[in-house]
This record gives C-alpha cells, structure tokens and sequence, in this order.
C-alpha cells in the first residue's frame, strides 16, 4: 500500500482544513487507517484512527469534537476534517494504515506511512 497525503496549509486559530489521503493497492478497503501528526521536537502522536468499513472510528482526547475521520473505500481514500483549529494543531500529519486489528493507538502498530502534510495554525 502506497498513501500520499494532501490538504495542508496554514490557517487562523478557529479555522478549517480537510485533509485527503490516497492509497494505491487493491487492498486499501480491508485495512483500519489512522492519522498521526509529529510536532517539531515531539513525538509521534496518534490523533484518529477509522475501521475498514469506516464504521468505527477512534479519536485522541485533544481532537475529539474537533476532528472528523472518514474513508470512502471506492475511491479508497481516507480523509481528516479539521474544525476548531488550534495552535497546538500545528505539525505534520501522516496518514497511514495498519494490517493489524482496528483500535491501536501506537505508531509502532502501522505498518504503511504516508510523506507527511504540514499543517499550520496561527494565532
């Protein structure tokens, strides 16, 4: 599986971004995806992770009611709606999926990363 990120930017405190994630492979459908997102000098941190039916989905504490993530598996792609941004936002989000069971929230469990898209939140 190959991902691609996209969507990145800067933007207000308050604002919103839509991040996309394209994955090649036939098997993009029956793997859980998740986002993560690095900060400068911080660690990797897990922000939310979806289901391979996109029914269930998973959210750290500092995004839920904030984030939202979806997949559409035709078109396989899994995207992060980002409302309510904050400066704290501010990192690089990767998009990435797991052969693993649904509901990790380890960066170790993934096994397929995408490069990276900068989001920034200004005050």
């Amino acid at each position: 599986v190959q991902l691609q990120a996209s969507g990145g930017g800067l933007v207000q405190a308050g604002g919103s971004l839509r991040l996309s994630c394209a994955a090649s492979g036939r098997t993009f459908s029956i793997y859980p995806m998740a986002w993560f997102r690095q900060a400068p000098g911080k660690e990797r941190e897990f922000v939310a992770t979806i289901s391979s039916s996109g029914v269930n989905t998973v959210y750290a504490d500092s995004v839920k009611g904030r984030f939202t993530i979806s997949r559409d598996n035709a078109k396989n792609t899994v995207s992060l709606q980002m409302n309510s941004l904050k400066p704290e936002d501010t990192a690089v989000y990767y998009c990435t999926s797991s052969t693993r069971l649904f509901g990790s929230t380890m960066w170790r469990a993934y096994d397929y990363w995408g490069q990276g898209t900068q989001v920034t939140v200004s005050s």
